[in-house]
């Protein structure tokens, strides 16, 4: 068996406009290794967020994707018929999107929007998918005697671990995480990213963690995908990309970071 959980194969993806196509993802590959924190990196409109959709098959129009292959576990997910992917999506493959309160119902109490995802793939109980709200409640750190709020009577970042654990409900073999601590203040979203390592080293699964922040990218991934103009100019371990990048773009986003003076630069003292 492959080590290898997902193959992306030279994916192009299209956006259809009234003056023709705009490429906007071209002849894009890389793998994400079983257990492995994969990160993709690149400023906004580069495609990051393109390719997660082509991932899970989401994308509406006027995307669409005009080539390659994505291969889960040696399928290709974009010959399968949408009812196969339906059986994918969420139980194999979950998705954080960058906005929590987006992708959460506010009309709907939490414990209903479990039951959705639940009843949908395993055809459980009410009662049951309630065991499972307040088990995830509590792998994140929720009080469980919430699960019946609505999403409203949450924090910015009580919402996000919600939608963590939603995705997790299912125990997916990959979960994509795209601009999860978006808008989150500093504290939370180093509590955010510790729990998510805390998970994935409990459970095993994937993770394509995808930010314009390849500060935050170096503290969790394994390895790094940059992107520039919808094509990876460069991937690698995280150390050789942060310590000695190959392309030139890659090092001005690392040089974009500010770096905080030492004790001895702003008192005079020696170091």
């Amino acid at each position: 068996m492959s080590n290898n959980l997902l193959q992306i194969r030279n994916l192009d993806v299209d956006y259809l406009l009234d003056k023709g196509a705009f490429r906007a993802v071209k002849n894009v590959s890389f793998d994400i290794g079983r257990g492995e924190l994969f990160g993709l990196a690149g400023e906004s409109g580069c495609g990051k967020s393109t390719i997660a959709y082509a991932i899970t098959r989401l994308s509406k129009p006027p995307a669409w994707v005009a080539g390659g292959e994505i291969i889960l576990d040696g399928q290709n997910l974009l010959k399968l018929p949408e009812g196969e992917m339906q059986k994918i999506r969420w139980r194999r493959v979950g998705m954080v999107f960058q906005s929590a309160m987006n992708s959460l119902n506010p009309l709907m109490r939490v414990e209903a929007q479990f039951h959705d995802v639940l009843h949908r793939h395993t055809g459980c109980s009410r009662s049951q998918s309630r065991e499972t709200a307040e088990a995830m409640f509590k792998l994140v750190g929720i009080p469980v005697n919430r699960v019946a709020d609505y999403p409203h009577q949450f924090s910015g970042g009580m919402r996000q671990r919600i939608v963590i654990a939603i995705c997790l409900a299912l125990r997916p073999e990959l979960i994509i995480m795209d601009e999860p601590t978006t808008a989150l203040d500093v504290v939370v979203q180093r509590e955010i990213l510790e729990q998510v390592i805390d998970l994935q080293r409990t459970y095993g699964f994937s993770v394509l963690f995808i930010t314009h922040d390849l500060h935050l990218m170096a503290q969790l991934c394994h390895r790094i995908g940059v992107m520039l103009k919808g094509e990876l100019v460069e991937v690698g371990d995280v150390r050789q990309v942060s310590q000695s990048p190959a392309h030139d773009y890659t090092r001005k986003l690392w040089n974009a970071i500010p770096q905080l003076p030492s004790r001895s630069h702003m008192t005079g003292e020696p170091a």
